[in-house]
């Protein structure tokens, strides 16, 4: 247990919620903390660090087993007696997309123009996986068979769609800038085809969880690195969850009242401060099969725009 009240609070909350989603906190910790160091650890090791969040060997043992025979997160190699997890190709593609989103310094400017995708053309069955896969890319809804995002990289939608064997069905169009980009009536669209008032609403509750921890942290004379590290797992865990559902639009686009950029600007204060002791935590207490893990790649010190490790 940790001596910070507010950390041990996060556990708890944690630990109570119905099913305990230990897979979704293991793929966090995967993607923030062992990719950027080789992609592989020694299970034994991985099951000690995740008692200090309250998940049990049992729980950790099912959860890794499934990331690696169900959902191709994960591959595992046998060597002796031990068992070595490693990211798979797709889960780190998958990686790629989602976590360069998190660490990103700024949003890019906006220029004005949209990239809409029309799914008329498409199966049902095959008109829902993509849109299920557009949504999680930000992309909104503005019809059933129209989708629409600001300023998107056309080469890598053509990529996704080509995956998802539906680049041929699809109808694809890049408009201009033009001078009703921050219209009220696109404001008032966006706003409900995101439902950002509820994904806002979700940032307000995170900061109000992890503002008390960084409060706490920042004022103490030296940092426990096992700390350092339930906080950083336990805060990028949550602000990864909020940024899948957020589109991340354009100021243009927001409402006035839009309590993400708080969200990022705390996240990126508190994985500053806790970063490094936290390094020398994961340095200490997780393996690979030829000893600890090996240092980050150098990618990892441009996380928020720079670290100071």
């Amino acid at each position: 247990m940790s001596s910070s009240s507010h950390l041990n609070e996060l556990v708890r909350q944690f630990c109570q919620q119905r099913p305990i989603r230990a897979g979704s906190l293991i793929i966090t910790i995967f993607g923030d903390a062992i990719a950027p160091r080789g992609g592989t650890v020694w299970l034994g090791s991985l099951i000690q660090v995740l008692e200090s969040l309250g998940l049990n060997q049992r729980l950790v043992r099912t959860s890794v087993f499934r990331l690696s025979k169900e959902e191709n997160w994960l591959s595992a190699e046998q060597v002796g007696r031990r068992a070595y997890y490693s990211v798979t190709s797709q889960g780190r593609r998958r990686f790629d997309k989602a976590f360069k989103r998190i660490y990103a310094p700024v949003l890019p400017e906006w220029d004005g123009s949209w990239c809409l995708v029309v799914l008329s053309q498409l199966p049902t069955e095959k008109r829902q996986e993509v849109r299920d896969e557009l949504q999680w890319m930000g992309f909104g809804a503005f019809s059933p068979t129209l989708m629409a995002a600001p300023n998107y990289d056309m080469l890598e939608l053509r990529n996704t769609l080509q995956e998802l064997d539906a680049l041929d069905g699809s109808i694809l169009f890049e408009t201009r800038q033009n001078e009703t980009s921050s219209s009220r009536a696109l404001r008032e669209q966006s706003r409900e085809c995101w439902n950002l008032d509820q994904i806002s609403d979700s940032y307000r509750q995170f900061l109000d969880r992890f503002r008390p921890v960084w409060q706490e942290l920042k004022n103490k004379d030296s940092l426990d690195p096992q700390e350092c590290f339930i906080a950083r797992t336990l805060m990028i865990h949550e602000y990864r969850k909020l940024l899948l559902r957020d589109p991340q639009l354009p100021a243009e686009l927001l409402p006035p009242d839009w309590s993400g950029v708080a969200a990022r600007q705390l996240c990126r204060n508190l994985y500053s401060l806790v970063c490094g002791p936290s390094e020398v935590y994961i340095g200490e207490s997780m393996e690979t099969a030829e000893g600890p893990l090996p240092e980050p790649t150098p990618a990892f010190y441009k996380r928020f725009g720079g670290l100071k490790v």
